[in-house]
């Protein structure tokens, strides 16, 4: 994911960053079944599908409001 990429992901809501990491989510799976059924050329794809969707889990981490209020 380019850098570009990334700065665009922090402009988006919560609901579409989750609309786009259910998505990332099926092709990762997709990506997988190819790799098993020897139809995927190129096996580095899985790898920078699971940093992408690492990478969108994050920026939704950072724009939820924190669930128990005040810390320890």
């Amino acid at each position: 994911m380019k850098t570009k990429d990334k700065k665009a992901l922090h402009g988006k809501t919560l609901q579409e960053l989750n609309a786009q990491l259910l998505e990332a989510r099926n092709e990762l799976h997709s990506l997988k079944l190819d790799k098993s059924l020897i139809k995927l050329k190129n096996t580095r794809s899985i790898f920078e599908k699971r940093k992408e969707i690492a990478q969108i889990l994050t920026i939704i981490k950072i724009k939820e409001p924190p669930a128990g209020g005040q810390g320890k």
